[in-house]
């Protein structure tokens, strides 16, 4: 394969397969259809998933592309609590029984902008509405420059078993070119804070392809994040999507590696992590050997969300607060993002669903093939087409395209088998786009590139 031909399939615009359907095909959905989908979608031994939306940071880092905006205001920040509690409410009375809440990760923007007090009551309040399990993971993003002692205490006693704190890159020019002064110190201090308080695992978030940043700052920072004992690492490549989010035009687009340099700043991160005894999972994120993601990942259960790769296997994700996405075996369904509409909404009592999608036989079909290259990079094939006329069609669909992308050498493909490449992993959302029914062949500006 060429270089050429290489760069050509990395600058492809692919989704990123937390979903598939992919939000990309989200309709109008109102919430008597979302209600169906709870009543017949749930089963007394479920348990749940809750994803917590907080779209507020106190500044906003010009490389985010999260639903999120700045705000200082105490009165803004009390509303929108307020209406996640009424929004709690509204979930809890239309859930039929099951088993309670295996998975809870608050979300945002920046979920530590409530502060300890309301922290504290909204996780009091979800584990009375939906009943935490003995065991539940609870999660949270951090920033670190927010993180004090008082929050993590709150965080600690409420029950926090996992933080991620964003850190991106620890070089003070790259911090500039992307908005976001974090001194090393801060970071380091923060850790140091959640392992004292007992918190038992602490996440570290990377990016690659920021302006200005070379394979050397990447290196340095993956460096950094292992010499803290992080145990899991994720190494995001940066989404300039300025058409989607305004903001990040406050980023100098002319100072943005090109794909080939996105690939050398990929690689020299996962060469970094591995000789620190990180083992690589999935598309972009490291763990260390003992922990559940990195066991998840020998054992074959290791799964992909809206939030990445996850030990999560519950059979149904529930979103609350502004933007937040839900998945049902029903479909899929998002909530209202314009922060005024979604607080008027649950003030009238109703659920603030509006857009999403229904998912067909074939939809689940695919998105177990998709699920599986992202996760495994192999596919069964000949399992798949015994599976019946259907499956073997979506195979047989997807053969010329996956014929160029062997011939690429990005995968093998034996008689009942495909095992994606060393090579192709970086690659593996192109892998997975082979058994997208709704991706066109033109480029979407919608989706980032491939690497």
């Amino acid at each position: 394969m060429t270089s050429r031909a290489l760069l050509a399939l990395a600058e492809t615009r692919v989704p990123r397969y937390t979903s598939y359907p992919t939000a990309a095909q989200f309709g109008p959905l109102d919430a008597t259809h979302y209600r169906a989908w709870l009543a017949e979608g749930i089963r007394p031994a479920d348990t749940l998933s809750l994803y917590v939306h907080v779209p507020f940071c106190r500044s906003l880092c010009w490389y985010c592309a999260c639903h999120t905006r700045p705000t200082r205001s105490d009165a803004r920040i009390g509303a929108y609590e307020a209406a996640l509690h009424a929004e709690i409410d509204l979930l809890a009375a239309a859930l039929p029984a099951h088993a309670g809440v295996s998975h809870l990760h608050l979300g945002g923007g920046t979920p530590s902008i409530l502060g300890p007090e309301r922290l504290r009551a909204l996780i009091r309040r979800l584990r009375a509405a939906f009943g935490l399990r003995e065991g539940a993971e609870i999660a949270i993003e951090l920033d670190p420059r927010h993180a004090d002692g008082a929050l993590i205490d709150a965080l600690a006693e409420s029950g926090l078993t996992r933080a991620s704190l964003g850190v991106q890159d620890i070089a003070p020019d790259i911090q500039a070119a992307i908005g976001r002064i974090q001194p090393q110190e801060q970071v380091a201090d923060a850790v140091r804070r959640l392992r004292a308080a007992g918190i038992a695992s602490v996440n570290l978030d990377l990016m690659y392809g920021l302006p200005h940043q070379t394979a050397d700052h990447v290196a340095a920072s993956a460096g950094f994040a292992a010499a803290l004992g992080a145990d899991r690492i994720a190494v995001f490549g940066y989404a300039h999507v300025a058409w989607m989010r305004p903001h990040q035009k406050a980023i100098d687009a002319a100072a943005l590696p090109g794909v080939e340099a996105r690939l050398d700043q990929a690689e020299r991160a996962e060469a970094v992590l591995a000789a620190a005894g990180y083992q690589s999972l999935g598309l972009d994120h490291f763990a260390r050997p003992g922990d559940t993601l990195a066991q998840a990942a020998r054992d074959g259960r290791l799964r992909r969300n809206f939030q990445g790769y996850t030990t999560d296997t519950a059979p149904a994700l529930l979103g609350l607060g502004a933007s937040a996405i839900g998945s049902l075996p029903g479909g899929f369904a998002q909530n209202e993002a314009e922060e005024r509409r979604y607080i008027a909404t649950v003030r009238e009592g109703r659920l603030p669903v509006v857009r999403g999608r229904a998912v067909t036989a074939e939809d689940r079909l695919r998105a177990g093939l998709i699920a599986r290259l992202m996760c495994e990079f192999r596919l069964d094939l000949k399992a798949v087409r015994a599976e019946g006329p259907l499956p073997a069609a979506i195979v047989a669909a997807a053969w010329p395209r996956l014929s160029a992308l062997a011939d690429a050498g990005l995968i093998r493909l034996e008689r009942d088998a495909l095992a994606v490449t060393k090579m192709g992993r970086r690659l593996v959302r192109q892998v997975a786009s082979c058994f997208d029914a709704y991706l066109p062949d033109a480029a979407i500006p919608r989706h980032s590139v491939a690497v």
